[in-house]
């Protein structure tokens, strides 16, 4: 005979309200976790690429070669991708401006966008960054991006000596009335000096550079109808010795295969804080870059230049996939006079040319950056850059 337990009413109510509660909690701990999520990605959408380009002054010469350069520069651009490239500058430079400036699609679109007659009066605008706001309340869903830098300085093979002064400024703002303006801005300044040791006749090249680095910045967002008039209070300004060390092995050899390794931060330095600010920035980063070059002469008149990179070789940015941080970049050099630069970099190709007399260098270069915060070539932002930079040697 077969014998049925009777049924605890009770317990099978306890049991359900138990399993109820249960999952109630897995969805309120769910739901907290996205609500804590997505703040955090709305923050990260306007920053900068310090993983990919870490320098504090860019080359527009290196940006069109997928900024893979630590193995080939050999300009006043050294001090910042690798000092040990002094070592092989053929001659004393005296660069009164070394100007950079470039800006990206989307700030090109939203300043000269709309009517014709407009241009005239939206396009300076894009300068400032209340300036930008005003601009793209009117031409919405637009990353704007502008960056530019001035760095004189007087270069000689294994020393140099000048003053960087550099600007960038990313801004975004979605459709909707709810929708903020995001931005981003900083300010970069200071004196720098740069000495190279070559040895073994220049087979190995050591080199190092101090700047004396005042950084002012603001991550933040705002209210799409406030005015932005931010002050000294509002913004992150630390100051820092900032060392920038360097290395390249040259073999003697036809193609010249150069090794190179380069150091940001090399003795991992902190941001003091600057009195009335609002404290220091974030550190930068102690990351090391590694190339590989080839360099073989092709006929009397024309060479041509092969360079790979790996940034960020010891992984302090672990949130960027390992594909965008592998460069590469190839230039071809005629007579010394012009060059063609083409690359590929963050996952997206680059192109640029160059001309070069005594006195005057002229870039004009193309590159572009992934604005995700990991993806392997997500979305891309394509950027446009002139570079300028003339000396009286």
């Amino acid at each position: 005979m077969i014998q049925i337990a009777p049924v605890n009413a009770a317990g099978v109510h306890h049991q359900l309200l138990r399993s109820y509660n249960r999952r109630v909690k897995i969805i309120i701990r769910t739901l907290l976790y996205f609500s804590l999520l997505i703040p955090a990605q709305s923050l990260a959408a306007i920053d900068f690429e310090d993983a990919s380009t870490p320098e504090l002054a860019v080359s527009g010469r290196a940006l069109a070669m997928g900024n893979a350069f630590v193995a080939k520069v050999d300009d006043p651009s050294a001090v910042f991708y690798n000092p040990a490239g002094l070592g092989t500058i053929r001659k004393t430079t005296f660069h009164l401006s070394n100007f950079h400036f470039e800006t990206n699609k989307g700030w090109m679109q939203a300043t000269t966008g709309g009517k014709a007659g407009d241009v005239p009066s939206t396009f300076p605008k894009g300068f400032s960054l209340d300036g930008t706001r005003q601009v793209l309340l009117v031409n919405r869903k637009r990353l704007a991006h502008s960056r530019f830098h001035l760095m004189p300085n007087l270069t000689t093979r294994y020393f140099s000596i000048g003053y960087l002064y550099a600007k960038q400024t990313r801004a975004y703002m979605g459709e909707g009335d709810n929708a903020l303006f995001e931005y981003a801005t900083r300010n970069d300044q200071g004196p720098y000096w740069a000495l190279n040791l070559s040895i073994f006749g220049g087979i190995v090249k050591f080199g190092i550079t101090g700047l004396w680095l005042t950084r002012k910045e603001k991550l933040d967002d705002a209210d799409k109808d406030t005015t932005i008039a931010l002050v000294k209070e509002d913004y992150k300004i630390g100051k820092s010795w900032q060392f920038v060390s360097g290395f390249k092995f040259t073999m003697p050899i036809a193609w010249l295969p150069t090794i190179a390794i380069k150091m940001n931060n090399s003795f991992a330095n902190h941001f003091s804080t600057v009195k009335g600010s609002d404290g220091p920035p974030e550190d930068i980063k102690q990351s090391v870059d590694i190339g590989f070059s080839l360099a073989p002469q092709v006929g009397r008149v024309m060479r041509v230049h092969f360079e790979i990179n790996y940034k960020d070789a010891t992984d302090e940015f672990t949130e960027v996939s390992t594909g965008r941080k592998i460069t590469a970049g190839m230039e071809i050099d005629i007579k010394r006079t012009v060059f063609f630069r083409f690359g590929y970099g963050d996952g997206f190709g680059s192109a640029g040319i160059g001309i070069a007399t005594k006195k005057l260098q002229f870039d004009l270069s193309t590159y572009s950056v992934d604005t995700t915060t990991s993806a392997f070539r997500g979305e891309e932002d394509r950027r446009f850059s002139l570079t300028v930079s003339s000396g009286i040697l």
